[in-house]
């Protein structure tokens, strides 16, 4: 290691970090059925075992920036890659529902700082002009993670046990802990300034409150008054959030950003659209092995063409961008992504395995026409001493419309079946379950309705000519990072 050249000693180090954190973005989600047997824990306590480490990662993103700062990257990201790799033991050890979400959060709380820490030491460690080269290596974790994650973990939970999906995690996180700790350097800011304590707490425990709602309606119901009265405080929290980020010279997430018409444009996108393909993400496991019989590695196997089809119009979609501009290109994956959750309307017990794995293949290429634009033309028209702050928001947003989407998608899924008089995983009344998935999938489509109308919020004309304007390094960075957490969320 001390031969190789100190950038690539950060770069080998982030994409260990980096991979863990991927891999377990989609590699849990394969396993939720059999937590769901294992615990003999209902659909809103699944819930929270993806929505908990969402909405850790949306929450600690933003501040991890300033505690990097303030106490050093290399001791900042060794104690997230600590807590990351501790949460991973303690999850595989947990041995009830609630143990294993709360451990969910510790692993989210690691990883919401992990990530933007990490990117801040690669874009210190690489000169502007390097950047492309250290983005070629991040790209492979970044790219395999994903794809990697349901295939192995359905080998797992199948062929060895569950706990082995976040036991894989420990060797990983030991070695780059490892070598974090014998090679990389510190490096502290002079002037982190205060931590924006008020906003860090009103957005946690708003949108905490809110997601909380959220489940309490699947089984209450969304008119029931406690459900609507806890919906409540979580939006005010939120709003008065809003109200303090507005007014704090140093803010959490600086809100007046979204001045910037491309980067609200885009903010509001992300909500829908991110709610829309990780709400179903969600479904799908859970309707193919308890409901249509599919063992954890058919699942897997079955679910995993997603980020293929993400993969595969990565590139396309970055080519068409000057020439169709940023608006087109998410309007046509929003469409496809309409059309390909409408299509689990047609998928019943015995639909083959193939046209499901065709209609995840399309819903990741769909995505992958939103993706890539939306996050280039987050950030054309943002200025450069803005870049980090900006990132910051358009790092959070997605983590927090995806653990939203999951939240409506097991609300919905719970109302249903309580509707149909369905449980999960019955024999004696799939046909019912059934019925309540095709009732969420509905759902889940409108969501990429909201998105298509949001989609003309975009100005072509500015996006692209913002785009043709020589960049500095600063804005380049932004849009590296968070493609970087887009490809994560896939």
């Amino acid at each position: 290691m001390r031969r190789l050249d100190y950038k690539w000693v950060v770069a080998v180090v982030f994409a260990f970090g980096m991979f863990m954190n991927l891999l377990d973005t989609t590699i849990v989600n394969v396993a939720l059925p059999t937590f769901a047997v294992e615990f003999k824990a209902t659909t809103t306590s699944i819930e929270w075992v993806v929505t908990g480490y969402l909405l850790a990662l949306a929450i600690f993103i933003p501040v991890s920036g300033w505690v990097g700062d303030r106490f050093g990257t290399k001791r900042t990201f060794m104690a997230a890659l600590a807590a990351f790799t501790l949460g991973s033991l303690l999850c595989a050890l947990s041995g009830s529902i609630n143990e294993l979400i709360a451990f969910r959060v510790v692993q989210g709380i690691g990883g919401g700082m992990l990530m933007p820490v990490g990117m801040a030491m690669i874009f210190r460690a690489f000169a502007p002009s390097e950047r492309p080269q250290a983005g070629a290596v991040i790209t492979i974790p970044a790219a395999f993670a994903p794809a990697a994650g349901p295939v192995l973990g359905g080998y797992l939970v199948e062929y060895q046990s569950w706990h082995w999906i976040f036991l894989i995690n420990i060797p990983v996180g030991l070695i780059a802990l490892l070598i974090a700790g014998l090679f990389l350097r510190e490096e502290r800011q002079p002037d982190p300034g205060r931590l924006d304590v008020p906003g860090f707490l009103l957005s946690g425990v708003g949108l905490a409150v809110l997601m909380y709602a959220l489940a309490e309606g699947g089984t209450r119901g969304l008119d029931d008054t406690r459900v609507i009265l806890i919906a409540l405080a979580g939006i005010a929290l939120l709003a008065l959030f809003a109200v303090v980020e507005l007014r704090t010279e140093r803010p959490l997430l600086d809100l007046r950003l979204f001045k910037d018409g491309l980067f609200r444009a885009v903010s509001i996108i992300w909500i829908p659209a991110q709610a829309a393909f990780i709400g179903a993400v969600f479904l799908v496991p859970l309707l193919l092995q308890l409901e249509m019989g599919m063992s954890p590695l058919q699942s897997g196997l079955t679910t995993f063409p997603a980020a293929i089809g993400i993969a595969l119009t990565a590139q396309p979609a970055g080519r068409l961008y000057n020439y169709v501009g940023p608006r087109r290109l998410v309007i046509t994956g929003m469409v496809g992504l309409f059309l390909t959750t409408l299509a689990f309307l047609l998928v019943d017990l015995q639909t083959d395995q193939w046209w499901v794995r065709l209609i995840m293949f399309l819903r990741g290429a769909s995505f992958g026409f939103v993706m890539v634009p939306a996050t280039t033309a987050a950030y054309v028209t943002i200025r450069p001493e803005d870049s980090g702050r900006a990132t910051a928001i358009g790092s959070a947003i997605p983590q927090a419309a995806a653990s939203f989407g999951v939240a409506v998608m097991a609300t919905a899924l719970t109302n249903r079946l309580i509707a149909h008089n369905a449980v999960l995983g019955s024999p004696a009344t799939r046909d019912g379950a059934l019925l309540a998935f095709h009732d969420a999938f509905f759902v889940a489509s409108l969501f990429p309705v909201l998105a298509f109308f949001a989609a003309f919020l975009i100005n072509d004309k500015v996006a692209l000519r913002a785009g043709r304007k020589p960049k500095s390094p600063e804005p380049a960075e932004a849009v590296f990072l968070d493609v970087s957490a887009a490809d994560g969320e896939s």
